[in-house]
């Protein structure tokens, strides 16, 4: 099972091929588009138009999966740490009600600014 509170997803980058996209495929609700996929070592998280999905790969082959659908509605904040000179990777904490913070840690070069805004537009629309 999946330890859903204070959840911390480490070195995330902009996943260059589809697997992820493909993987969370079939479990979008009717129109949902994946936006932006990351993946980090074994494990991955897909941005939405409606939520965020984290992909939890489990066991020795990696064959196990875990889904945790985290909906935009439930987001009470947010933060967004940028890179700086010394310290390359950024960040990002979203506050979902009822279940804590879940943090994001990104390389350098992944699009915060855009992550920013759609987490912005879902929370205040």
């Amino acid at each position: 099972m999946t330890d859903l509170e204070n959840m911390l997803f480490l070195k995330l980058r902009p996943a260059s091929d589809h697997r992820l996209a493909d993987l969370t495929e079939p479990i979008l609700a009717e129109g949902e588009r994946v936006l932006q996929p990351f993946q980090g070592i074994r494990d991955g998280v897909v941005f939405t138009d409606r939520r965020v999905i984290a992909v939890n790969t489990q066991g020795f082959t990696g064959k196990k999966k875990t889904f945790v659908s985290l909906p935009y509605n439930r987001i009470q904040a947010y933060s967004v740490e940028s890179a700086g000179m010394m310290d390359l990777d950024s960040e990002m904490q979203l506050w979902f009600a009822g279940l804590g913070v879940v943090t994001f840690e990104f390389i350098a070069g992944a699009d915060l600014a855009s992550l920013a805004r759609l987490i912005g537009e879902a929370v205040l629309a």
